[in-house]
Parts: C-alpha cells; sequence; structure tokens
C-alpha cells in the first residue's frame, strides 16, 4: 500500500516564505491595529521583513514542506 504524504501547513504557507538560499522569511507583528500610538518611525521597521531565528527554523520548515 502506497505511504500517504503529509500535507503542508496552509496557514503556516500564508505567514511565512522561503528565501533562495532556504532561510524561512517572515512578517513583522503588532502592525494591524492600535496604530495611532505608535510612532512613524517604528510602524516603518514593522513594514520590513525579518528572518526566522534558528530556535523555529527547523519546526516552521518541516510544517512548509510537509515532512
Amino acid at each position: 500500500m502506497a505511504k500517504c504524504k503529509m500535507k503542508s501547513h496552509r496557514g503556516a504557507m500564508k505567514r511565512f516564505k522561503l528565501t533562495g538560499t532556504g532561510k524561512v522569511k517572515r512578517n513583522k507583528a503588532y502592525k494591524s491595529h492600535i496604530l495611532t500610538k505608535k510612532t512613524p518611525k517604528r510602524k516603518r521597521g514593522l513594514r520590513k521583513s525579518a528572518i526566522l531565528s534558528k530556535a523555529d527554523h527547523k519546526r516552521i520548515k518541516s510544517v512548509l514542506i510537509g515532512k
């Protein structure tokens, strides 16, 4: 009997992207609401994406690929 393939996590697929070198890219939090009290400099910094930390890298990459 054929072995079943694991599905990739659809919620994670929407939140994380893989870079060309295999790193995991993520968006920063705290940008969705209550923006009036945050400074423009802070909001500009939140626009940029960030690379996922090494502690979470293996776990997230496994759900993205579906292994």
